[in-house]
């Protein structure tokens, strides 16, 4: 019975590593975003010190992500479980902080354990990492009794060759667009629709009548004798739109998000003008050069208009800019710059930098 308990937990765990890992492999702008966040609230919860590690928030959540990835492979074939053991354990109590602290003091509101595909509360989050501190636990007491499945050079050789290909994988990720968009900017939503909520409120009234709750989809009257209680929606998830905060205002400050849907709309997305990549701004150049009058060419920044501008005119991008959150801008891309063409509103692709079209690609996908 012990040793199938002990296989039961170690899938558990090495699954959910593994699982966790990958996700977040698959993007790891989007850890770097996390981390960054929570950087930000302990520098100003606990000191300075933490902006430190803004700056190389990419590097940290990479280590990490891969460390997640490693040690799930480790104790699926129990390899060094004495040492693996130790590195769960610490990892889980750091993941538990997190969480803890996210969720208890209200500061982050996903920690962004399964990235954007499973989008999980604070207190959620917390409740599964103490499941888990509980599993490692009995792996780390038991951590001595482990006899390695593959022998110590074939155990060496996955653990090498995982670390080697997780990192790959991650570069490449970081280098061109996420493998898998799980964002509600993916090829082939369309943002007008993801705007909409996908239902209506339900809405749950609790009532009070001859000494008995009364829960009921309809309000009852008091004059049938029902004492109103209170009331909660039953669907609340499902009646906030996947996206809250698209809008796009103009150097004059008028509302044009509208315009972003009408149409053909290659919008050149640039966050923050001062840390955007410049090695393929000849190409993103060209490429608005070559929609001229094809396609309407939009800029989305989040830098000011002052910043902006000068940047503008010194690389020569030939087409408007408009302002957009920061927030959002990350959210529909992870590249800065970026590129996303739209129909009607209709995400009909997406482009890292790196991976700048040509006017004949654009041509072919429409």
């Amino acid at each position: 019975m012990m040793r199938i308990i002990d296989v039961v937990i170690r899938f558990i765990v090495g699954g959910l590593f593994i699982f966790s890992g990958l996700i977040k492999l698959n993007d790891p702008i989007g850890t770097e975003i996390k981390l960054e966040e929570y950087f930000g609230v302990f520098a100003a919860d606990f000191g300075s010190l933490f902006e430190l590690f803004i700056p190389i928030a990419l590097p940290i959540g990479m280590i990490l992500i891969v460390l997640e990835i490693v040690l799930g492979v480790a104790v699926l074939i129990n390899y060094n479980m004495k040492k693996t053991t130790w590195l769960l354990l610490l990892l889980i109590l750091f993941f538990s902080f997190l969480t803890f602290y996210s969720a208890y003091f209200d500061k982050v509101t996903d920690c962004g354990c399964f990235g954007d595909a499973i989008k999980l509360t604070p207190w959620e989050s917390f409740y599964k990492d103490m499941v888990l501190l509980v599993l490692i636990a009995h792996l780390f007491f038991y951590r001595r009794k482990y006899e390695p499945l593959l022998r110590t050079r074939s155990g060496n050789s996955v653990i090498i060759a995982t670390t080697f290909l997780s990192f790959y994988l991650g570069v490449l990720a970081v280098r061109h667009l996420p493998f898998i968009d799980f964002r509600a900017y993916k090829i082939g939503n369309n943002i007008p629709e993801q705007m909409i909520p996908a239902e209506q409120p339900v809405i749950e009234y609790v009532f009070e009548k001859n000494g008995e709750e009364v829960r009921s989809e309809k309000y009852l009257s008091a004059d049938d004798g029902y004492t109103y209680k209170e009331s909660s929606v039953l669907n609340a998830d499902a009646t906030v739109p996947k996206i809250t905060d698209y809008n796009v205002i103009d150097v004059e400050g008028n509302d044009v998000t509208e315009q972003t849907y009408v149409g053909m709309k290659l919008l050149l997305i640039i966050n923050d003008a001062s840390k955007t990549k410049l090695r393929n701004m000849d190409e993103i150049r060209s490429l608005v050069n070559d929609l001229d009058g094809k396609i309407e060419t939009m800029i989305l920044t989040s830098s000011s208009e002052t910043t902006f501008e000068p940047f503008r005119h010194e690389h020569q991008l030939a087409a408007p800019f408009y302002f957009t959150d920061a927030t959002v801008i990350k959210a529909m891309i992870r590249s800065n710059p970026g590129i996303i063409l739209l129909k009607n509103g209709t995400v009909l692709g997406k482009w890292h930098h790196n991976d700048t079209p040509s006017l004949n690609e654009i041509v072919n996908i429409l």
